[in-house]
């Protein structure tokens, strides 16, 4: 199996959206939350469209801000960007880096802060 197989597997069960950015801010993919969470926005149609479009003309200008500070240094890699009380979780962009630390892209990750309801090794025998 391929890294990129793989890779695209993890982004796919994660239960929060991630859409991924290359430094041309063009969406370069969406996992299936994603798809389903902006759908009124176009969906999956948002693949090869740029995220600035997606956003205000000042949340444009911030994005491309924290690009230029993830080129900075190879050690700027997640700024905390909101407060999400409403779905009780952060959000934060996070920098996509090659083998050789360069910046090759970003992404949104949210961080929910709910407990979790499933129970600890639920259907699995344990002893």
């Amino acid at each position: 199996m391929e890294n990129s197989q793989l890779f695209k597997a993890l982004c796919d069960v994660d239960s929060a959206p991630i859409v991924i950015c290359n430094l041309e801010h063009t969406i370069v993919y969406m996992n299936p939350v994603a798809v389903e969470r902006y759908k009124k926005r176009g969906g999956a149609d948002l693949v090869g469209r740029s995220i600035l479009d997606c956003h205000n003309e000042k949340s444009g200008r911030i994005i491309k801000r924290v690009v230029e500070w993830f080129l900075k240094s190879k050690d700027n890699n997640i700024i905390y960007t909101f407060d999400n009380k409403k779905e009780n979780k952060e959000i934060f962009m996070i920098a996509l880096r090659d083998d050789d630390g360069n910046l090759i892209g970003y992404y949104e990750k949210h961080e929910y802060r709910n407990k979790c309801e499933m129970k600890i090794y639920d259907g699995i025998n344990t002893d």
